[in-house]
């Protein structure tokens, strides 16, 4: 089990250093896109980095709003057991396709005000901006990617 759990940790520290490598100019949407929807994320994990973890959250998406959970992503900050994000979706055409596994496709990105940025891509080519709104705050990705379901 320790073996299972220091090779999880480890992939996790080689995927982080490899996107911290990259240039803000590597974020997967235009400098001027304009979002087609804004999320709000909050969640917590058990045994941060490596434990339980959970998440749930709302998607503002044409006029509507739209609950989702989350599975696969926590909080890297040892002692953090909560975090809360916001974010903006882009490249979404059917709210359909905003369910799905998400991989990091740029992360480390710095964004107005000091935060950084997490960009997130689908198997249907939706991009979610995460943006950590705890300044210092850093997420960890689940090897397997994150999942997020629609609720309603």
């Amino acid at each position: 089990m320790r073996g299972a759990i220091l090779a999880v940790l480890m992939s996790v520290f080689v995927s982080m250093t490899a996107h911290a490598k990259e240039p803000a100019s590597a974020a997967p949407v235009a400098a001027n896109a304009v979002p087609v929807g804004t999320l709000t994320l909050k969640g917590g994990s058990v045994a941060a980095g490596i434990g339980y973890t959970w998440g749930h959250g709302d998607l503002e998406y044409r006029n509507k709003t739209h609950e989702f959970t989350v599975k696969g992503i926590s909080v890297v900050n040892v002692g953090a057991s909560k975090y809360t994000a916001r974010g903006e979706v882009y490249d979404l055409k059917r709210i359909e396709d905003f369910a799905g596994n998400y991989v990091a496709a740029a992360a480390g990105v710095a964004v107005a005000g000091g935060a950084t940025a997490t960009y997130l891509k689908n198997e249907h080519g939706v991009v979610i901006k995460l943006i950590e709104t705890d300044i210092g705050l850093q997420f960890n990705l689940a090897a397997e990617g994150v999942h997020i379901a629609l609720k309603n």
